[in-house]
């Protein structure tokens, strides 16, 4: 029984928040920072950030670019972090924040998520998504100790990566429902407390699901949330379920690479179809943002969903969902081929 958690001690969702690093940085008593950025972050962006941590007296003892989301960088970057070094900031997409958050893990250095987009909820969770050989692996990783949502960057990073995240965060209806199926069909125990937050952030979203200032508020606040849900009850359950299986099991098959959110987010309406709840729900959200739009534009192979369906079971040990209840792979088929939605973003 897990007596303690950790969580954010610091968040700010606001506009000028990467200006401002340096100030909760001082604030802390982090003097010696090292940032750890995405290599083709933009030079204005990390001007914002050094501006204000120069401005503040915070003493950069490196800035290293993150080129890939793998173990091998993490394990590279690991024993040059000066033993002076204070706090670690990860600054930039996703790849970049996942590598900071696991050196900050080995090394057990206070770390900060600065993120300059919103495409998934692993910003502020419990774990690293690195590839480990070539082989996309999630790795225990610690909690961000301050989370930096500068909402003006975020809202100006490209609108797919604003659907994705759109998409992932939409997952966590799907997942929480194989959460409660499982408790039901085999006894896993549900985490109330972390199901109920998961399923809130979501509502909350979708009250105002809107690209601007607010809109971003909302779906960073909301992503956030989602990672400490999983830091509650110690597992992925209130946010992964059969939707992030299917994912991994399309990642397995080496077809084009594709963002993550978009893939969860129609595995996400599919696996709604099959669990007969939300599917309407998560349908109007969609066409409310665009998202349908974005995935339409860039189909996905009939062929390969029905491989992935066919593996995705058997992707993680006792993890029961929906697709371990029955073969579902007819009924999804039937949905892939027939529903107006489906049809168009997978297709022959």
């Amino acid at each position: 029984m897990r007596t303690q958690i950790a969580i954010p001690t610091l968040v700010r969702v606001k506009p000028g928040a990467a200006n401002r690093v340096g100030i909760y940085a001082r604030r802390r008593g982090f003097k010696e920072i090292v940032v750890l950025h995405s290599a083709d972050l933009k030079m204005d962006l990390m001007h914002k950030l050094c501006t204000g941590l120069k401005a503040e007296g915070i003493q950069v003892l490196h800035r290293w670019p993150v080129q890939e989301a793998s173990f091998e960088q993490a394990r590279e970057l690991f024993p040059q972090i000066p033993t002076r070094t204070r706090a670690i900031v990860g600054f930039g997409g996703g790849r970049a924040l996942d590598v900071a958050k696991y050196v900050a893990f080995l090394t057990r250095i206070p770390y900060f998520a600065v993120p300059t987009s919103l495409s998934n909820d692993g910003f502020c969770s419990p774990q690293s998504s690195l590839t480990l050989e070539g082989r996309r692996k999630s790795l225990p990783s610690t909690m961000p100790f301050g989370v930096a949502i500068d909402t003006e960057i975020c809202l100006a990073a490209p609108e797919i990566l604003w659907l994705a995240g759109v998409g992932d965060l939409t997952a966590k209806l799907t997942a929480v429902a194989d959460w409660k199926l499982a408790f039901n069909a085999v006894g896993t125990l549900v985490d109330d407390f972390a199901a109920l937050l998961s399923d809130a952030t979501v509502y909350q979203f979708i009250a105002r699901p809107q690209r601007d200032l607010e809109g971003v508020r909302l779906l960073g606040t909301s992503l956030m949330l989602n990672g400490i849900a999983m830091e509650v009850c110690g597992s992925s359950r209130p946010a992964s379920g059969s939707e992030h299986l299917i994912s991994h099991a399309l990642d397995s098959l080496g077809g084009p690479p594709r963002m993550h959110g978009i893939q969860v987010g129609v595995a996400t309406y599919l696996v709604s179809l099959l669990q007969k709840q939300n599917a309407a729900l998560i349908a109007d959200l969609f066409e409310t943002t665009g998202f349908w739009r974005k995935a339409m534009a860039q189909p996905f192979s009939l062929t390969d969903w029905l491989e992935a369906l066919r593996l995705a079971p058997a992707i993680k040990q006792d993890f029961y969902t929906v697709l371990s209840s029955r073969d579902c792979l007819p009924e999804a088929e039937h949905h892939l081929r027939t529903d107006p939605h489906l049809r168009q973003c997978v297709v022959e």
